[in-house]
């Protein structure tokens, strides 16, 4: 007589139900870290694509094109800043045309807005940041923009302008005298939690400066208050780690989506990400000739 097959036990079930929950889980998290570590390699390709840009314009024009330029700016580019002035070396020559020609037709960006304010450039865009990958509207102002991952460092705060990178800077190389492996250009930090902050094609940035919008310091100061009766700024690095996109004070300060630290660009061309313990070390590598010795963290 044949005997039926045994039928699972409730124990024996739960067991196997137990242990593909926790397959399930270590499979999620392999996966979840692969796409992290392959945003964190295309982002640091992007800075890296950033600054070869920087470093050609410089050969072109023997200086590096202005952080941020003011309302008298003789370019007559008012609140632009090294974002447009790469647009040709990241093969983005009709678009540089274009925003010259929107430029020569209405000096003021913003009002009517010209059309690219809301053109996402891909090289600007960190991978791990979904919300910048296409257009998004400003909390404060109703205004629909594209945004930039990556700010350049003006040195201590828009004040000091020690960095390569602030309002109305013509800085050259040369001028690195801390040296160019030693010295920062560009550094992540993600746009403003209320997206009126991290404008790549325009931005006027606190008190008229670009601070905060195109270029930020290490260790860059809340001026107007942005964030009323808040205790932000002057940022650190980081000033509140992971507290994520929506936290107000995240745009005093650099930071980035990628565990552990942020991508920087430095005057040399090459790309370090640098741990958040190397907070004590971002003013003397902000600095463009403070003659402070500094070695990069491993």
């Amino acid at each position: 007589m044949r005997k039926s097959p045994r039928a699972f036990t409730l124990i024996e079930l739960l067991v196997v139900i137990a242990i593909i929950s926790i397959l399930m889980g270590l499979l999620l998290s392999a996966v979840q870290k692969v796409r992290a570590a392959a945003a964190r390699v295309d982002c640091q390709n992007r800075v890296k694509q950033l600054a070869l840009a920087l470093h050609t314009y410089h050969d072109t024009r023997q200086t590096f094109p202005p952080g941020h330029r003011s309302l008298t700016h003789p370019d007559r580019m008012r609140y632009s800043g090294w974002t447009v002035s790469i647009l040709p070396y990241l093969e983005q020559p009709t678009l540089a045309t274009q925003t010259e020609t929107a430029y020569r037709a209405n000096p003021n960006p913003f009002n009517p807005p010209h059309p690219h304010l809301r053109t996402v450039v891909p090289a600007f865009a960190c991978p791990a940041d979904s919300r910048i990958l296409s257009p998004q509207t400003s909390q404060r102002t109703n205004s629909v923009v594209a945004f930039t991952s990556y700010l350049g460092v003006s040195g201590l705060d828009a004040t000091t302008g020690n960095g390569l990178l602030f309002q109305d800077s013509t800085t050259r190389l040369a001028d690195a005298t801390d040296g160019t492996s030693n010295t920062l250009l560009l550094g992540e930090r993600p746009p403003s939690h209320d997206f009126q902050f991290g404008w790549w094609y325009a931005g006027v940035g606190q008190q008229f400066t670009g601070s905060a919008d195109l270029v930020i310091g290490v260790r860059e100061q809340n001026l107007q208050p942005i964030v009323a009766g808040s205790t932000c700024g002057p940022g650190r690095y980081p000033f509140r780690q992971a507290a994520g996109f929506n936290d107000p004070c995240g745009m005093f300060h650099f930071w980035s989506p990628h565990p552990g630290g942020a991508n920087f660009a430095l005057a040399d061309g090459s790309v370090r990400l640098l741990p958040y313990s190397a907070d004590s070390l971002m003013p003397a590598l902000a600095s463009r000739s403070g003659g402070e010795v500094v070695a990069l963290p491993d």
